[in-house]
């Protein structure tokens, strides 16, 4: 059974959530500290992620409304090629945007506090790009088709 971690990357805060393909439910995982440098937050993620077996990564991909990719989305890209390799699973790239609008709307019927729900956002983020995935990709555990993303 397939298991699939998501990854909102940051320079701050690292979102991560997970699924297997057997239940294709999502779940936040938590969020690491961004050390805004690239092997060390490789190597943050992959702490986390090493006491599950992993098949496929999904980052999130900060795209511009216009499809383009800026800077933070280059820098993603660079930290998804070197997960990839650290990891020695495929990464599949995900349009996250909006991702964190999403995650903002699932907290604010909450009666946490604004500190605490930024502490949570960015993991329900992930949690938000690794549904989508799979909902688009009913192979891999989803529920629907969508566009593709990757």
């Amino acid at each position: 059974m397939p298991r699939y971690i998501a990854i909102d990357y940051g320079t701050k805060r690292i979102g991560l959530a997970s699924a297997d393909s057997a239940v294709g439910v999502t779940t936040p995982l938590g969020v690491v500290a961004g050390r805004n440098d690239l092997a060390a937050d490789v190597d943050a993620v992959l702490a986390v992620v090493a006491d599950y077996q992993v098949d496929t990564l999904v980052v999130g991909l900060p795209l511009n409304m216009d499809d383009t990719e800026g800077p933070q989305a280059r820098a993603t890209r660079k930290f998804g090629e070197e997960l990839a390799r650290a990891a020695g699973v495929p990464v599949h790239y995900w349009d996250e945007r909006l991702s964190s609008f999403a995650a903002d709307e699932l907290l604010a019927s909450t009666d946490l506090s604004r500190a605490k729900r930024k502490a949570i956002q960015d993991s329900l983020a992930a949690q938000v790009i690794l549904q989508a995935y799979l909902d688009a990709h009913p192979d891999r555990g989803g529920a629907a088709s969508a566009g593709e993303g990757e």
